[in-house]
């Protein structure tokens, strides 16, 4: 038994906020400490934290020896059955009745109700009262989410009433089992509450943040996330959020910082009732409000500046809570703890995860991690039916809480219908490594219990749960110890946002290619120029699904540069400061007219592989507004967001003057050629090409060698063609003797010049072949990228030991 000396004074009992520092943990518990600190400390910086007061550790043992429960409680933990926890639902209810029953000392009582009375000066204000629990030989320990919170609590009856619910909440099921799994000594562990004045959420908003990308850990960007009203919809899922992605280099910049935006379904609003028993009440949000962001690029601005305070305040990465009130407009800090995921592995330690056999995907929702698992379904209504579950199952349901997360330890993955990245089952499945998809919407209808499923979170931000047990393969990777190359730089081909950021940790010298076709065809969806000239449209069909997608969007055109941006600027972030080098779109005709509404602005070609495509398009009329929308896209990406690392890339070139011409349109739109640093490069795919090197350099500032196009054309293959496909090779020596001519014009001419493709990764001989001739930089897919690093080491080992 722990033997407690007490000071019935009021400085015993109670500290504001201004008397707490993150020193103060073991008196006040992590929650406590960290708000007094930031209280104390940031203030003067800018950032708003609303004031309040917390019991101490003192109080609570004063609570629990005055009421003489050391022994009753040891008695009821000393029955808990720790094998199965079979009696965990019956011991956890009789010992909070054990202190819900007793009687909060008078002394205590009167400090309380004297601190809620200075904290509203005078007046009944609504307060949160948070339960903050902390261990005093255990000051690193983290008991985030195990024990309860009360808002809108007024009045000195209900303030009372509510620290003696948080007192009790020590002893939830979930707490108890918590305590035991990570060893903890319950009757070590005293809980301190947090009485803090309400923001008016309930009439604006709120939502958390992280100063890290929550799946993949990156650390240069702050995620931010919000709903209408108050925030544990976000938490427990109820409501799919808003979310932001703020760059931090771009932001210290003082540039347009907010990289992506997604806007959130927003289901549902909670706000404060009248009902005291049950002072909240989730309300469904109207069609209006689910169509807004819940805040505007400048308040999202003002957040992430103060959560990059707040991170090089505390020197880690920090999971943040804030709310903004509706009455004031004021934004407020209500909660910092550090990260605890991500901020404790090595970035570097990968473990890649691919689906070797294809199967029907019953669902699909948000991937929570890369992982892959598969098991039976266990279709759950709530944790109390988690003696359902066994080890390995994957648990199906509606929603989680942390009433869940005795029965989530046991599972193999996690699939709910609501929800998002910031949910319970969302930070549960990270801190459990286990892959999670979320927000299904109808999982618990299209997964039967006990069917065998496949759950798969590999395949970017969308994750999938397939009928059946597939097959898959893991590689572990040490990405630390792979030895760069000395002289010719591996890059990466990308086209994918949503790998961006967990691709920046493989070992790479920027992006050589990026691919726009991959955001219009997936995010955009629609043809440019059936925005341009929407109310022109004659596919009645096109256009009512073009107006869902862009509703929100009085200029259509707007839609498209948005999205388009967003999507360079997340890759282009991903890769900072490191060249990343965008291709201005190269679909053919045939393709460009499966986008929403093409058909109408394309022609129909018997060959698209050599008609309307790359260059020819951009100052065609046919195209040249269609042209300008990715113009204005990338020169906001530049110009506006800060991320001058964009460089951009003509494809399908054909001569020297569709060059100038091109770069003369593009000055037309505001993107000229060497200011802000900005360099324009040409594909190198058409003979043409090859044999003017001299004259295309006068125009632009370096070359791409497309092997694929350039191979075809110069062998007069149609690589699309089966027939014929035996006869096309990289490695054909007519094909190679193109190469190596650009290759020798550009390195005499002082260009830069690389190569984009497959065969370096797959055949050594071709890639020492390039790094004999010289080549500045070689561009794998992700997939084939360490392969393409260990043959350009062994080709210039072998150079090396020519010379």
């Amino acid at each position: 038994m722990i033997v407690t000396t007490y000071q019935k004074s009021y400085m015993s009992n109670i500290k504001f906020f201004n008397e707490i520092s993150i020193a103060d943990v073991p008196s006040v518990g992590g929650k406590n400490a960290s708000l007094g600190e930031m209280y104390n400390q940031l203030s003067s910086k800018g950032i708003k934290v609303p004031n309040g007061f917390a019991t101490t550790a003192d109080a609570f043992w004063y609570f629990i020896d005055s009421n003489n429960l050391r022994g009753p409680l040891d008695g009821l933990m000393g029955q808990l059955d720790k094998k199965d926890y079979v009696n965990l639902s019956a011991i956890g209810r009789q010992a909070r009745a054990l202190l819900q029953n007793a009687v909060i000392p008078a002394d205590l009582a009167a400090d309380i109700v004297a601190a809620y009375h200075k904290l509203c000066g005078g007046i009944v204000c609504e307060t949160a009262v948070r339960s903050s629990a902390t261990a005093e030989d255990l000051p690193d320990a983290s008991f985030a989410g195990q024990h309860e919170s009360y808002l809108n609590v007024k009045g000195d009856q209900e303030i009372l009433k509510a620290v003696q619910r948080c007192y009790a909440s020590l002893f939830t099921n979930r707490a108890i089992k918590y305590r035991i799994d990570d060893g903890f000594d319950y009757s070590k562990i005293a809980l301190s509450v947090g009485v803090q004045k309400m923001v008016r959420s309930d009439k604006a908003c709120s939502g958390v943040g992280f100063t890290l990308e929550p799946e993949s850990g990156f650390r240069d960007v702050i995620h931010l996330a919000g709903v209408w009203g108050l925030g544990e919809n976000i938490v427990q899922g109820a409501a799919t959020p808003d979310e932001f992605l703020i760059f931090k280099p771009t932001l210290v910049q003082g540039k347009k910082a907010i990289i992506q935006k997604v806007l959130g379904e927003k289901e549902k609003t909670l706000i404060y009732s009248d009902n005291e028993d049950d002072p909240v009440l989730n309300t469904l949000t109207t069609p209006e409000k689910r169509v807004q962001f819940v805040l505007t690029d400048e308040e999202v601005t003002t957040l992430a500046k103060w959560a990059l305070t707040i991170e090089k305040h505390y020197q880690k990465p920090m999971d943040i809570e804030w709310a903004k009130d509706g009455i004031t407009g004021e934004i407020f800090i209500i909660q910092a703890r550090p990260e605890t995921v991500h901020s404790r592995k090595n970035p570097l330690q990968v473990k890649e995860y691919k689906l070797l056999q294809v199967s029907n995907a019953l669902v699909q929702g948000e991937a929570i991690g890369s992982k892959i698992a598969s098991g039976p379904a266990r279709l759950l209504q709530s944790p109390l039916e988690g003696d359902k579950v066994q080890e390995g199952d994957i648990v199906v349901t509606d929603i989680t809480s942390p009433d869940w997360d005795a029965v989530l330890k046991k599972t193999s993955a996690i699939i709910t219908n609501k929800g998002g990245r910031t949910s319970h089952a969302s930070i549960v499945a990270r801190e459990l490594g286990v892959p999670a998809i979320v927000g299904c919407g109808n999982a618990t209808e299209k997964i039967k219990d006990g069917d065998m499923i496949t759950v798969c979170c590999a395949e970017g931000k969308t994750g999938f749960a397939y009928a059946g047990k597939l097959a898959w393969q893991e590689t572990e990777l040490d990405l630390g110890a792979v030895k760069m190359p000395e002289t010719t730089q591996p890059m990466l081909i990308a086209g994918d946002p949503e790998k961006a950021f967990g691709l920046s940790f493989y070992p790479n010298k920027g992006v050589g290619l990026m691919r726009l076709e991959f955001i219009i065809t997936h995010t955009v969806q629609i043809h440019p120029m059936a925005l341009v000239k929407f109310d022109e449209l004659k596919d009645e069909k096109a256009k009512q699904q073009i107006e869902e997608l862009t509703h929100h969007y009085p200029d259509k055109g707007k839609y498209f540069v948005d999205k388009l941006s967003q999507g360079v600027a997340t890759i282009a972030a991903a890769f900072y400061p490191k060249d990343v080098i965008v291709r201005m779109s190269d679909f053919k005709t045939n393709e460009y007219a499966n986008l929403l509404g093409g058909k109408q602005f394309e022609p129909v070609e018997e060959n698209p592989m050599l008609g309307f495509r790359g260059a020819s398009r951009y100052y065609n009329p046919l195209y040249k507004e269609g042209f300008k929308l990715e113009c204005e896209a990338m020169k906001y990406v530049r110009d506006e967001m800060g991320l001058t690392n964009v460089k951009l890339m003509i494809p399908f070139c054909r001569t020297v003057d569709e060059g100038k011409k091109v770069i003369n349109v593009m000055k037309q739109y505001g993107l000229h050629q060497g200011i802000n640093g900005l360099e324009i490069y040409v594909m190198a795919e058409i003979p043409s090409n090859v044999l003017q090197a001299e004259d295309f350099a006068e125009v632009f500032d370096g070359f791409s060698i497309g092997s694929n196009d350039l191979t075809q054309l110069t062998l007069g293959i149609d690589r699309d063609s089966s027939i014929i496909s035996s006869l096309f090779s990289e490695q054909n020596k007519s094909a190679k003797l193109m190469m190596s001519m650009v290759i020798e014009k550009a390195r005499h001419l002082g260009k830069k010049i690389g190569l984009c493709g497959q065969a370096p990764s797959d055949f050594p001989e071709f890639a020492q072949f390039l790094v004999e001739e010289g080549i500045d930089s070689i561009s794998f897919n992700a997939d084939a990228l360490l392969k393409g690093i260990e043959n350009i080491n062994k080709a210039e080992l072998k150079l090396r030991a020519l010379a």
